[in-house]
């Protein structure tokens, strides 16, 4: 799987590029057919503290899964976005036809 990572308003980090392969590896694995991912970290000026985002899509056959989460830790961000698209990918694994 191809992963490209960007990260907008703040500086690369290698722990968090780090962690982020480990999760998108693990899915790899269980689903051979994911293509590319493409991930986004940004940070927003919000009054609430929830102003770290992960956003990740995942190029797969059929439509693009898309994923994004807002909290106040990018680790926990990465983690909920991908738990959703776990969810999403085991969905999608359930219509194809096992032939």
């Amino acid at each position: 799987m191809e992963v490209h990572v960007q990260y907008q308003k703040m500086k690369t980090s290698e722990a968090l590029n780090g962690l982020l392969m480990k999760k998108l590896d693990k899915l790899g694995e269980k689903y051979s057919w994911i293509i590319k991912a493409n991930v986004l970290f940004k940070m927003e000026n919000v009054k609430s503290g929830d102003d770290k985002i992960c956003e990740i899509e995942l190029s797969a056959p059929g439509p693009r899964l898309f994923a994004k989460s807002r909290t106040n830790d990018f680790e926990k961000s990465m983690a909920e976005t991908v738990e959703d698209l776990r969810r999403q990918l085991k969905k999608r694994q359930s219509t194809f036809a096992s032939h």
